[in-house]
């Protein structure tokens, strides 16, 4: 059983990469309106099944891309049929690529640059997202309620006075250990939400949100395509595939990690993202960052993985109703300091480049991505440009 401790410190560490689960749960949740039980059961069960599989702390993230266009343009584009769509398809895509071994060589197409241009224009979407939802005068989202696209003012309201006070609270917990800050926040959230009536009428009732299959129709999968599925590819196998392969053998040894193959890591994400798909979830993968944040809050076996695992399930199957209530009584501000923090957090991760020609190779994707919240645009414009600088020999 030493690939498995259920201690203390094991628990601390399985708390780790919330920070980047629940801003993005939740916005997919109580904006485009994905059920919070299929969320929460799904993000469960990817954990325990990686833990029992891999036996070292695996992460369990949203797709980045996926979820952040999601949030950015909100239901009336990506709607969870789309969502869906997005979760077969990546699904289907991960399980031919590992199975007949082209990972390696699509890796050398997605090179830093690349992935840091799509991380930064990620990061600075769901920034513009988290300013709007921190300065809109009404103070709790309605499900299927429009949000505008850019700040229209800044009025002194409740919600932005709960968004002040929410920021400087993740800012004095964001390095702590013993109270994770998104967890921390949206307790306080829901707290603040169930003090000024924001559940009035709602039902708190115990047992799961609708649980059933779903069938995406042509034009989803066309969207879902080219929207969000196409710029996700570079990410995934960058980040989540060879990154997260190499970060785990450094992190735990070749011999504890000798599992965490690239065709393991794909396989694994592709078969729980067409189950995904199946059901109406939140489209998932690993993530280097994610096995970092683990490992430096204390995971060091597979039980933190069973540990944090078996509480989405708990949490799925006995209170998917009522977090719908609670989750929808989070004032918008709050929910807006969530996704302000995690897009900082992604679009700094273009600091580790080294040049000028990589800056600018990130910079012009990222811009571009800002302009038309359109990643495919901006990673086929990219691959283009540095193609051409490379070939070139251009030195900027």
């Amino acid at each position: 059983m030493e690939n498995f401790r259920f201690t203390r410190v094991e628990f601390a560490g399985s708390l780790g990469d919330l920070g980047t689960l629940i801003p993005l749960a939740v916005g997919l949740i109580v904006i485009d309106g994905l059920s919070s039980s299929i969320v929460l059961l799904m993000v469960g069960i990817f954990y325990v099944s990686a833990g029992i599989y891999f036996k070292i702390p695996m992460p369990v993230q949203p797709l980045k891309v996926v979820s952040a266009i999601a949030i950015a343009m909100g239901p009336k584009v990506v709607t969870p049929e789309v969502l869906a769509a997005s979760s077969l398809l990546f699904g289907v895509i991960l399980i031919v690529i590992s199975i007949t071994g082209i990972i390696d060589f699509l890796g050398r197409f997605f090179t830093k640059p690349i992935i840091r241009g799509i991380q930064l224009g990620l990061g600075l979407i769901l920034v513009s997202k988290a300013l709007v939802l921190i300065t809109i005068p009404q103070l709790f989202i309605v499900p299927g309620m429009i949000l505008p696209k850019f700040i229209h003012g800044i009025p002194l309201s409740q919600n932005l006075i709960f968004g002040i006070v929410g920021f400087f609270l993740v800012l004095i917990l964001i390095n702590s250990k013993r109270y994770p800050a998104a967890l921390v926040i949206i307790i306080v959230g829901a707290a603040m939400g169930l003090f000024i009536g924001g559940t009035r009428g709602m039902s708190f009732s115990l047992g799961p949100t609708e649980i059933r299959l779903f069938f995406p129709n042509k034009a989803n999968f066309m969207t879902a395509f080219f929207l969000l599925v196409l710029p996700q590819i570079p990410l995934t196998i960058g980040n989540a595939i060879i990154s997260t392969g190499d970060t785990a053998k450094s992190l735990f040894g070749v011999e504890k990690a000798k599992k965490v193959t690239y065709k393991a890591l794909g396989m694994s994400m592709g078969i729980v993202n067409i189950i995904v798909g199946a059901f109406g979830g939140m489209p998932m993968c690993h993530g280097t960052g994610g096995m970092a944040a683990h490992y430096r809050f204390g995971a060091r076996t597979a039980g933190s993985n069973i540990m944090i695992g078996m509480i989405f399930v708990v949490l799925a199957l006995l209170f998917g109703k009522a977090s719908v209530s609670l989750l929808t009584s989070i004032p918008a501000s709050v929910l807006g300091v969530l996704l302000l923090f995690a897009g900082l957090e992604l679009a700094l991760l273009v600091k580790d480049l080294k040049n000028i020609n990589d800056y600018f190779i990130s910079l012009l994707i990222a811009g571009i991505a800002v302009a038309t919240t359109n990643m495919s645009y901006a990673f086929i414009a990219g691959i283009s440009v540095k193609y051409i600088i490379d070939t070139m020999k251009i030195r900027l």
